[in-house]
């Protein structure tokens, strides 16, 4: 069955009572609603700000399970064979997948070669075997020990897996070594560029709502719980973890009945984490441009690069579409997403601007999306580092700019991730009646 969109619907026209355990909030602008009916292959999308909140699959246990086998295989099979190699004039270097954090210790740079580990290897194998935890429960009926804490880790753990950016990385690396040596792909590079198809596949298999319903089917939304409006004019929070949807105490901090998640209502414009994190991340872009990213070393002389002195010796050497990829990825993308964000803390505190509500979060979405992709100029030092290792003949060691300029994509991604959407749609407090929906029939599992 083709995909289609089918916009969660807003107050009905006929009062009919609606299932509470249908009752979701839209984390992106807060408006309460409640799920239509899906059928495999179908999505819900939030009427008012078109955010995806439900996407349902056929099978959903079974074939996540499926995908989790199988790239948990190519993730053991990119560790257990050789990554790739180089050969010039007889003199060459062989590496495996995990070399390129090892060396980076060896050369004292834990931190880059903590990342690396950690976005590349440890994280996705937390986050496979988590969700195989919670997918064989799903089997037997019956939820393991420990699925709920289990299942709050998904959320936080996605955002960090890079396979599919060091994938990149590892090519604009060959790209950069072909010219002057031979390169041998060994089976673990296939494998590793499966592992990263078969990763994204995978969490984009989840059914986060079916998985908590199974978990925790008894849970519903507050009785006075009103669509068409938004959750904190009705003194409720929807949870960010599990969907449920919270009534809010009179004082203190909250936390969600079900899942047991910090909960975050809305109290206002409120974006000063986020302008912190912007600040240290200019404040560290600027050395990461200043210092040389690594230092390369020729038969005894030693040559700084920085980034843009990267770009710039790429355009010389004829390599355009590389220069492309590394300037996109190490000054347009950090640069841009630095302004954008710090052009939306603006507009929702004082509200001047031409666009509308929409551009606005799409702006948002497409900032949050493209962050993660400045790590291809980290990866790639990372690997050169490694295969690149002949004492005074040639040889690649990592530049103080390496640990500035991945502090920075850090930095800028928990500037997004602390952004408050629904502080784009301040002052929009109900939907507007041309969306007005009737409300579809109960949905299959309610």
């Amino acid at each position: 069955m083709s995909k289609t969109h089918t916009p969660a619907s807003a107050p009905p026209r006929r009062q009919r009572p609606v299932s509470r355990r249908r009752l979701r909030v839209c984390h992106e602008c807060d408006l309460l609603v409640s799920l239509p009916a899906l059928s495999p292959g179908q999505k819900a999308d939030c009427p008012r700000c078109g955010h995806t909140l439900v996407r349902r699959h056929a099978n959903p246990a079974e074939r996540t399970l499926a995908l989790v086998v199988a790239t948990l295989i190519a993730l053991v099979l990119s560790v257990a064979f050789p990554f790739i190699g180089f050969e010039l004039s007889g003199i060459g270097n062989r590496i495996e997948l995990t070399d390129s954090a090892a060396i980076l210790i060896g050369l004292h740079q834990p931190l880059m070669a903590l990342c690396v580990l950690l976005t590349v290897i440890i994280l996705p194998f937390i986050y496979l075997c988590s969700l195989g935890w919670l997918c064989l429960g799903a089997l037997l009926r019956r939820p393991l020990p420990r699925s709920r804490q289990i299942a709050r880790t998904l959320r936080h753990v996605t955002p960090w897996m890079m396979a599919d950016v060091f994938v990149i990385g590892t090519l604009v690396s060959l790209i950069k070594v072909v010219g002057m040596a031979d390169i041998e792909l060994g089976l673990s590079f296939w494998t590793f560029c499966a592992f990263a198809l078969l990763l994204l596949l995978t969490t984009q298999s989840v059914d986060r709502d079916w998985l908590w319903f199974f978990l925790d089917h008894k849970r519903m939304a507050p009785p006075e719980a009103e669509t068409g409006r938004t959750a904190s004019a009705q003194g409720l929070c929807g949870c960010t973890t599990c969907g449920m949807i919270n009534r809010l105490p009179d004082s203190g901090k909250a936390r969600c009945a079900r899942c047991d998640e910090p909960l975050h209502p809305w109290h206002g414009v409120n974006n000063q984490a986020t302008l912190a994190l912007l600040a240290a991340a200019v404040i560290m872009y600027l050395p990461a441009n200043l210092y040389p990213i690594m230092i390369t070393t020729s038969l005894g002389s030693s040559s700084p690069s920085t980034i843009l002195g990267g770009v710039l010796l790429f355009v010389q050497h004829g390599d355009w579409p590389i220069a492309f990829i590394i300037f996109t990825a190490s000054v347009v993308v950090p640069v841009s997403k630095i302004l954008a964000l710090l052009w939306l803390c603006y507009i929702v505190k004082y509200g001047q601007s031409g666009l509308s509500r929409m551009n606005r979060i799409r702006l948002y979405r497409m900032t949050e999306f493209v962050g993660r992709w400045s790590m291809v100029d980290v990866f790639v030092v990372a690997i050169l580092v490694a295969l690149i290792r002949n004492g005074n003949l040639m040889s690649i060691e990592p530049g103080p700019a390496a640990l500035a300029f991945a502090t920075v994509v850090v930095l800028t991604m928990l500037a997004a991730m602390l952004f408050d959407q629904r502080s784009i749609w301040a002052g929009a407090e109900t939907l507007s009646a041309q969306n007005n929906n009737d409300n579809p029939k109960e949905s299959e599992y309610v």
